[in-house]
């Protein structure tokens, strides 16, 4: 029976660490578009959950004008006449809450996996 030394071990967890973090990857590799809807003076949804890569597309389907907005001002749609949309490819300073400069009681918020 071969004896199985510590160093062995060792390489064996990093290879099997590396290999899942690379699955985990891979499974988020295909970047998704999500939707939110201005509709009723609200965001629908006002909570989305998104990876870095994906795609957030902003629709106005109300008759007055809205913006989405970060708190901190990092990104803005600008303006959004009916019909009108906006979107963005997720980057991770996206991460927080926003709202609408229009309507300030107006908010959203967006959680990056």
């Amino acid at each position: 029976m071969q004896k199985i030394n510590r160093r062995d071990v060792l390489i064996c967890s990093v290879a099997a660490y590396a290999v899942t973090g690379l699955n985990a990857a891979q499974a988020h590799a295909t970047p998704a578009t999500y939707t939110i809807t201005i509709h009723k003076f609200k965001f629908e949804p006002d909570h989305i959950d998104v990876h870095v890569g994906d795609t957030i597309t902003w629709i106005n389907q109300d008759l007055a004008p809205h913006t989405a907005t970060a708190d901190t001002y990092d990104w803005d749609t600008e303006m959004l006449e009916k019909g009108q949309s906006k979107s963005f490819l997720v980057s991770e300073r996206m991460a927080g809450d926003y709202f609408c400069q229009f309507h300030p009681n107006m908010k959203g918020t967006i959680t990056i996996k």
